[in-house]
């Protein structure tokens, strides 16, 4: 007699869908979608394994806490039959096996891919993957210099990230090495709708370029001011702030020290910054809890939001949340992944394995992971589950 239709065993697709713990998220096309995006830059001839399947398959290692490309190639060569075809590889016409490509392979393969269109095409991923949060968007801008891809004739690679103050990178794009972050700036930005979104970002980006950029783009900014810029720092410091009342008022302990932070916010109706609305004084007042010394921090910024766009308490946050980007990608890159310690130096390899751990980092944290590291170890568990979250499955 026929088993019942609910004593089968589930199809393959079922199976990849069943692990335990946070549910990924529903994707609006598998990653597959994103990467085909990417140009393929081999000659046709002698065409092995599809380029899609390879770049998917690196990225589904990365996902499951694969740090170097041998790490990528192990992860690869170790997958069921099921995983490889779900990846896009194709079987011997002869044996009807697929055979998976080899780490040389994989290597020569991100080492030619254009790093610009696959970091599109990753950021494009994350943004679609996840409905857009309700309220304000606030990214941040920082920059990060790999420093195991130094050479002798060659300075290390350097990269600059906007990245949401929740944790998903949006966008990436490499430094020129005779240059700066400066230039980088706008078209790190271009993919990304920036339409009523804050852009946070060190003293270094205070630039009148970058806040007319925003400005046209529909962002506002929250713009560090220092000494770099002599004449807007004293406007901004000799405002008469001790007159102003407080907008902000924040206690707490943590790193072995007790902390205050006072925020006042000023409108002014001329100063030389464009589209300047408000100018903010932040003070930080700090006793370490070992010593007792005490040390105390004046920042002030300027910011296009007009006044009431935002309360004192989410001024506050937008300041302190800029620093997560330092917290949540690249110290999990250095610590979880060893990027620092990885001494990849060929072509494209460096800024793409950036590019694959900034997927990673992203799809975890969208899927409800707060400890990365973690998350790798419990994806690496079972080969399924990473083809899972990246919509294969």
């Amino acid at each position: 007699m026929p088993a019942h239709p609910s004593s089968r065993m589930p199809s393959c697709p079922q199976q990849l869908g069943d692990a335990s713990g946070p549910a990924p998220l529903r994707t609006v096309a598998d990653l597959r979608n994103y990467l085909a995006t990417v140009p393929d830059p081999r000659a046709r001839r002698g065409i092995r394994h599809p380029w899609t399947a390879l770049l998917t398959a690196a990225a589904a290692a990365v996902l499951a806490g694969a740090a170097s490309i041998t790490a990528i190639g192990e992860w690869v060569a170790d997958a069921p039959q099921r995983v490889l075809a779900l990846l896009g590889f194709r079987p011997d016409p002869l044996t009807g096996l697929i055979h998976p490509p080899h780490a040389t392979t994989i290597r020569l393969v991100l080492a030619a891919a254009d790093g610009d269109a696959l970091d599109r095409a990753i950021g494009h991923s994350l943004q679609e993957r996840k409905a857009p949060a309700s309220g304000r968007k606030i990214i941040a801008v920082d920059g990060k210099t790999l420093r195991g891809s130094r050479t002798a004739k060659q300075p290390a690679v350097a990269l600059i990230a906007a990245m949401t103050h929740s944790g998903q990178v949006l966008a990436q794009r490499q430094i020129d090495g005779k240059s700066n972050e400066i230039p980088a700036f706008a078209p790190l930005l271009d993919s990304i709708d920036l339409t009523g979104a804050v852009i946070t970002a060190d003293a270094l980006h205070t630039q009148h370029d970058h806040a007319t950029y925003l400005h046209r783009r529909g962002a506002h900014y929250l713009a560090v001011v220092k000494r770099n810029h002599p004449a807007l720092h004293e406007s901004v410091r000799r405002l008469p702030w001790r007159d102003v009342h407080l907008d902000h008022y924040e206690r707490g302990r943590a790193h072995h020290r007790d902390e205050i932070r006072r925020l006042k916010t000023a409108t002014f109706a001329h100063l030389d910054y464009p589209h300047a609305r408000q100018a903010l004084h932040v003070v930080r007042r700090r006793r370490d809890l070992g010593t007792g010394k005490l040390t105390i921090e004046r920042i002030y910024l300027v910011t296009s939001l007009p006044p009431g766009a935002a309360t004192g308490s989410e001024l506050a946050t937008w300041i302190r949340g800029h620093w997560r980007i330092e917290n949540q990608l690249h110290h999990i890159r250095d610590r979880t992944f060893h990027e620092d310690a990885s001494k990849t130096r060929t072509r494209s390899l460096p800024r793409v394995m950036a590019g694959l751990r900034n997927l990673a980092i992203g799809i975890h944290r969208q899927d409800g992971h707060t400890n990365i590291a973690a998350a790798l170890r419990r994806t690496a568990r079972d080969h399924p589950r990473p083809l899972t979250a990246l919509g294969l499955a």
